[in-house]
């Protein structure tokens, strides 16, 4: 691109309540597809959920995306550590200090 390039920056447009519900939707219908197969990191899953990855890579943004997956493994692993974590304090409560 030169100096006095005719082309303009893409921008990415503000996401409207439709687009963003639209966005929930298919993320929530693909995860929900993941979570069907128990795989818990998107893009793992072969071709088992194309349809519905299709859809949540059209409805949102490629950060959205980003943000979501990410969370997704955050979320599981968070889970693992909850439970260990009340598994451990069950056990101290048991005990009596003497």
């Amino acid at each position: 691109m030169g100096w006095f390039s005719s082309s303009k920056p893409e921008h990415p447009a503000a996401a409207s309540r439709q687009g963003r519900t639209k966005c929930w939707e298919s993320r929530d219908a693909y995860f929900a597809c993941l979570d069907s197969i128990g795989v818990v990191k998107a893009g793992e899953e072969g071709k088992a959920c194309s349809t519905q990855a299709v859809q949540y890579k059209e409805n949102c943004a490629k950060s959205w995306i980003e943000y979501f997956n990410q969370r997704r493994v955050i979320a599981d692993r968070q889970k693992d550590r909850l439970a260990s974590a009340s598994t451990y304090s069950a056990g101290a409560s048991n005990r009596t200090i003497s």
